[in-house]
């Protein structure tokens, strides 16, 4: 016979990846001061401004669900689940 489904704990359960909550935590909190400098969004934005000089075309700054390029920048409008945090235009 079939059992009911049971929940899993929070604390438990994992990504669709396969990743526990807790690893992102993780990543984020052993990144070093330089890594953590270079992935910032105002390093981001800066990238993207300079972009937008160089190739005359519109950026944007999105953020991403990775903590490790937690921003990023693109000529072209983001998808789920990534979030529009600037445009450089």
């Amino acid at each position: 016979m079939n059992e009911p489904a049971r929940s899993v704990p929070a604390h438990l359960r994992t990504s669709p990846e396969g990743h526990h909550p807790k690893d992102k935590l993780m990543i984020i909190s052993s990144l070093s001061a330089r890594r953590r400098h270079l992935t910032s969004f105002e390093r981001c934005y800066a990238v993207a401004c300079q972009l937008r000089d160089t190739t005359g075309a519109d950026q944007f700054v999105v953020r991403t669900d990775d903590p490790l390029q937690p921003f990023r920048d693109s000529r072209h409008q983001p998808s789920e689940p990534e979030t529009i945090l600037a445009l450089v235009a």
